[in-house]
């Protein structure tokens, strides 16, 4: 990859500071007051009282555009499988005089696990990416899987129904994203830039292996990309992957995944034991000690997360962290994976595939626990070998954990500028 590595000097009030590698321009430093962090066990007592989880009764567009102006449609799309997902847009801004798409550029927006379309506008019009975005003038589409609060509907099963819940990310990829991706398409009559944060760059990164979706999609953004799994920093993950824990619970009869449920409790019960896992900071014992979060922005997450996933997906999620490969998901016997595959083995994804003329930003970060260090570089040499300096960008943000690319107070210079940057060279 063309550029070196270039290190700023620390500014003493600012916790993060990125490390770009392109050969472009550097953000220039911002100071910041103290940031929100669970390293510190007082803090997290003081949200905890503040704003204990529950779900918020209006709908992202009611509960979070509204509330600062932002017009807001939501669509109902069909996958091929049956699944209705919910599909949001905010076409401008609210002070814009010109509120006509035609010169608006879309961009769709994907979630990662156990969340949905709101993590894009937790925070103010200046902080949330969804905001930013369509004030900066893009059309914003904000996609909804299966499963999550808005999207469980289906045109014969019901949530109730086991066959609702067979699925994992290799369906994600298959469907949902598909989908939502040609629905945008086709009403903006556009190609997409797609940004994807977690499990929602794991789906791209999926279907452009395979050489689909590059017809409809501009660029892509990977925020803190999951792919290889097997060297994650979350002991929480590698022990329940390791004692097959989403498995067992799967053969126990449960499909269906509720963070807060009591199948959430038990599977917690049988890991909590290891004195090596924090059960008492869950959050940064799965995604990394964030270092950018406020009180505010925290308390609107607890609003409209964690949400319902499959088991089915924790079951290939675990696969990816025992294997060190990226595959479809595997049956568990030659006879299961031959109807399905017509080989014994789950065929993998070859992400060194992935063509070289869709430009790609991608962001991680030192602390990130799931899209860790040595993962996230195994990667990157997976895509450098296709992309030259000019397709590809990368910001590296020594401080940042997972979710601090979707809800940091600084995330607007640190990341999202460069990407409205990267968005108007593409």
């Amino acid at each position: 990859m063309a550029g070196n590595q270039r290190r700023r000097r620390r500014n003493k009030k600012s916790r993060s500071q990125p490390v770009r590698k392109n050969g472009s321009r550097d953000v220039d430093p911002f100071e910041y007051g103290e940031a929100l962090s669970w390293r510190n066990q007082s803090y997290m007592n003081d949200i905890a009282d503040r704003c204990a989880p529950s779900p918020h009764p209006l709908s992202m567009c009611q509960s979070r555009a509204a509330a600062f102006g932002y017009p807001c449609e939501e669509y109902k799309v069909t996958t091929e499988d049956g699944y209705i997902l919910s599909l949001k847009r905010i076409p401008h801004g609210p002070h814009d005089s010109n509120t006509s798409t035609e010169m608006r550029p879309p961009v769709l927006l994907f979630h990662g696990l156990m969340v949905d379309g709101a993590t894009w506008v937790m925070s103010t019009p200046k902080q949330s990416l969804g905001f930013i975005l369509a004030d900066n003038g893009f059309d914003v589409w904000i996609a909804n899987s299966r499963g999550t609060n808005s999207s469980r509907n289906h045109t014969s099963l019901s949530t109730k129904d086991p066959a609702y819940w067979e699925w994992s990310w290799d369906e994600l990829a298959s469907y949902d994203l598909p989908a939502v991706l040609q629905f945008a398409y086709d009403h903006t009559g556009e190609k997409i830039h797609y940004i994807g944060h977690s499990l929602g760059t794991l789906m791209i990164l999926a279907a452009f292996s395979e050489h689909k979706l590059l017809d409809v999609v501009r660029s892509a953004v990977l925020l803190c990309p999951i792919a290889y799994l097997s060297r994650t920093k979350s002991k929480l993950l590698k022990l329940a992957a390791h004692i097959f824990l989403a498995e067992t619970v799967h053969w126990l009869g449960f499909h269906e995944f509720n963070p807060v449920g009591p199948v959430a409790h038990e599977v917690l019960s049988q890991i909590c034991g290891d004195p090596e896992i924090n059960c008492y900071d869950l959050f940064s014992a799965v995604a990394g000690p964030d270092c950018c979060l406020n009180t505010s922005t925290f308390c609107a997450f607890l609003e409209h997360a964690p949400q319902s996933t499959s088991v089915r997906n924790l079951v290939h999620l675990s696969q990816l962290v025992r294997n060190g490969g990226v595959s479809r998901f595997d049956y568990g016997n030659a006879k299961d994976n031959m109807k399905h595959y017509n080989q014994p083995r789950p065929p993998p994804y070859n992400l060194s595939s992935i063509p070289n003329h869709v430009p790609i930003f991608l962001t991680h970060g030192g602390e990130d626990y799931l899209g860790d260090v040595p993962d996230t570089r195994h990667l990157l040499r997976t895509l450098v070998k296709k992309h030259n300096s000019d397709s590809i960008e990368v910001i590296y943000v020594p401080d940042y954990a997972h979710a601090d690319f979707i809800m940091a107070y600084n995330a607007p210079e640190l990341i999202y500028g460069p990407m409205v940057d990267f968005f108007k060279r593409h």
